[in-house]
């Protein structure tokens, strides 16, 4: 489904802040709060619009240490790929799963509180998957950058 400028700008205002009212959406889109009510939920039909979560500061929350991992699997047949990819979507401190093209077949982010939970998250959990043949890691110092919003104001490149 194609989106116009008016269902940008109300996304723009959603990434921003998804508590806003529709009247407030409204204002800032230049729609009426109607107009905004039937867009969202047209957006959220259509599945554009996936959910509305609140974010959550890591470190507030007391998880201290985040990893880029990447991991390579023994092989890609039998089921390897389902079972790492369950196995994954089973473990709430990997943030997020990404298959791979190169030498490596994934990358995941993870967060921990601490460095012993770290290496109980690596040697007790990662390590033991028959499927994993290695996993290399990479710790974060610091973010640079952070957004969970889509660049959806800007207009998509015509092929």
């Amino acid at each position: 489904m194609a989106i116009d400028e008016t269902d940008r700008r109300i996304l723009a205002v959603l990434q921003e802040d998804a508590s806003s009212s529709h009247a407030e959406v409204g204002n800032q889109a230049g729609v009426s709060a109607a107009s905004a009510w039937r867009r969202i939920k047209r957006l959220e039909e259509d599945g554009i619009l996936m959910r509305r979560v609140a974010l959550v500061d890591a470190r507030k929350a007391g998880l201290d240490v985040a990893v880029s991992v990447t991991v390579q699997l023994r092989h890609h047949g039998d089921g390897q790929r389902e079972a790492f990819e369950d196995w994954v979507r089973g473990h709430p401190e990997v943030m997020e799963c990404y298959a791979l093209t190169g030498d490596r077949d994934y990358v995941l982010r993870v967060v921990v509180p601490d460095m012993g939970a770290y290496d109980h998250f690596l040697t007790g959990n990662l390590l033991h998957q028959e499927c994993v043949a290695s996993a290399s890691s990479s710790i974060v110092l610091r973010q640079v950058k952070y957004t969970t919003a889509l660049p959806v104001s800007e207009k998509p490149l015509k092929s």
